[in-house]
């Protein structure tokens, strides 16, 4: 008799703590970070160097200003606020509708106070957001200016001499927003709608086991592991002897217990425990039942070896994320999470390691309940000959892929042979609004291109005799 499933661990903590990955949001998405809070990690905003210490124990979406003496969180009347003096009262009506800007000229002269007067106020012990209010004072057309120009010249002076940091929670979404707002080839740039849709279609859920291939980083993988919370497992297996690169879920914060749910697996031994073949595919050529040995797949690792060799040029480094227009170095601060420090989380949990025999032959038996496939640098349509016959009958399939053709062909495979039931191949679609009194409109610029999604569900082919 099977024993009863154990609770689930508890949650990530909604505190920031020493070791952690966070996520630092500088004015409002001009700059995203990633650091390890370790006690020599320190961020460089401006000309100032600043420790991450006073973050440790602040909650996940404190808000924090530059002081004199570092970081310093804000007040919840320092926190912005979408502008309440922008509408008139009780009728919601905006001030100064007949206002406009055609009489400004800009020649720098309307501004009385000069850089001088503004170092001397620093060396005073000045404030940012006292800078902000003299700048505005001193300003001869502030007032004439409309309030939506008033609010952007604000926001200008605030990000220059009183930057705000966000700390944020990495998590599945935030960290697909980082990587693909700066390094989208690193994630095959898969968008974070088709990420949720992923988990969705492939009916991510507590205690599955969801068997995964992931050429995107570890983004999926982690991202998987994340809603599993601590039930289940996470097979994330690859082609050849070489483990494909999952670094990213060292940014997820997984506990011990998640990160001991992940183990990695070569697709020739998940293919191993199959009897038969009935397909051509990557790992058994043209002949049925007969699985390449290690050393017979040498020249489909060498091509994985390839690709790895490229992007790993192409992205010597991948967690500092900045706006190309902010010239600012900070320290401490690789993609890789690299604080410093051997005590990492992602040291403790030791993800990836090699399942044990009993899950295999259990794995073997009763197939995954789950596929989600990254793969844009493979073949899909014999990559998915491999996998498809691990999974459990009536198992759902997701596969992710950049461009339309490879899912269709795999598509047409699939329907001919009958091995799948219920496919869709899906095109995710986003479109991203301002909401702002007077101004809701969708964003000047977004993203318009997130993928194609081939979605179904496995049956039993007629032609498969069982064991």
């Amino acid at each position: 008799m099977d024993t009863p499933p154990q609770p689930p661990p508890a949650a990530i903590s909604r505190e920031a703590w020493e070791g952690c990955s966070v996520l630092l949001d500088i004015n409002d998405g001009d700059r995203l970070a990633f650091f390890r809070l370790t006690p020599a990690a320190t961020v460089k905003i401006g000309n100032k160097t600043c420790s991450l210490q006073p973050l440790v124990g602040r909650p996940f979406g404190s808000l924090f200003r530059v002081g004199a003496d570092g970081l310093v969180p804000c007040a919840a009347a320092d926190a912005p606020s979408r502008d309440d003096s922008v509408q008139d009262g009780a009728d919601g009506q905006v001030q100064d509708e007949t206002r406009d800007n055609r009489s400004l000229v800009d020649n720098n002269t309307a501004q009385n106070l000069s850089s001088d007067d503004i170092e001397a106020m620093k060396r005073d012990g000045a404030t940012g957001d006292e800078i902000v209010e003299a700048l505005i004072a001193n300003s001869s057309t502030f007032g004439k200016k409309t309030v939506f120009s008033q609010e952007k010249y604000k926001l200008k002076k605030q990000k220059k001499y009183a930057p705000k940091v966000l700390l944020r929670r990495p998590s599945a979404r935030s960290i697909c927003e980082t990587y693909l707002k700066k390094s989208p080839a690193r994630i095959g740039f898969m968008r974070v709608d088709t990420l949720s849709l992923l988990l969705s279609m492939a009916n991510i859920g507590a205690y599955s086991d969801v068997l995964v291939v992931d050429m995107v980083g570890g983004l999926t993988v982690g991202a998987v592991a994340e809603r599993l919370g601590g039930t289940g497992y996470v097979c994330s297996t690859y082609l050849g002897s070489v483990p494909s690169s999952i670094d990213i879920i060292r940014m997820y914060n997984l506990s011990s217990d998640m990160g001991s749910r992940i183990v990695q697996v070569p697709l020739s031994d998940l293919c191993s425990m199959q009897s038969s073949g009935n397909s051509p595919s990557v790992l058994n050529g043209s002949s049925e039942g007969q699985v390449v040995k290690p050393e017979d797949a040498q020249a489909v690792d060498t091509a994985v070896l390839d690709e790895k060799a490229q992007l790993s040029t192409e992205q010597p480094t991948d967690m500092e994320v900045l706006n190309p227009s902010l010239d600012v170095q900070v320290e401490n601060s690789s993609l890789d999470c690299k604080g410093g420090d051997d005590d990492s989380i992602a040291s403790k949990s030791k993800p990836g390691k090699a399942p044990s025999p009993e899950k295999m032959k259990y794995w073997n038996e009763h197939g995954f309940s789950s596929l989600i496939v990254a793969a844009p640098g493979h073949e899909v349509e014999s990559l998915v000959a491999d996998l498809l016959p691990l999974l459990s009958s009536s198992a759902p399939f997701a596969i992710y892929h950049q461009y339309l053709e490879p899912l269709a062909k795999c598509m047409h495979t699939l329907q001919v042979s009958k091995r799948a039931i219920g496919m869709q191949l899906s095109e995710p679609w986003l479109r991203e609004y301002q909401v702002l009194p007077s101004r809701t409109h969708p964003h000047m610029q977004m993203n318009a291109f997130g993928g194609y999604i081939l979605s179904g569900i496995r049956i039993q082919s007629e032609q498969v005799t069982h064991k």
